[in-house]
């Protein structure tokens, strides 16, 4: 079933857009839960975004470097 990474919330402040600052996977990788995705930096922290299923990344629909809001779909996934 083809699944979405969405950008998490942001935290309690009320910021509306982060960076993507860099992927750890590509299209066509096999991932387990937990497995760190992307790396996500905000103005006041960085963190990795981690996969929240096993399955395959099937494409990145934002490439590094790009700004991102909460919500926004980052990548499409198939699950296991």
């Amino acid at each position: 079933m083809l699944k979405y990474v969405e950008v998490p919330p942001l935290g309690e402040q009320k910021q509306t857009e982060t960076l993507l600052n860099f992927w750890y996977v590509e299209a066509g990788k096999t991932v387990q839960a937990g497995d760190d995705l992307a790396e996500l930096v905000t103005d006041k922290a960085a963190f990795n975004l981690p996969a929240s299923e096993a399955g395959r990344i099937v494409r990145v629909l934002v490439k590094e470097g790009e700004k991102v809001t909460q919500g926004q779909k980052i990548a499409e996934y198939e699950s296991e």
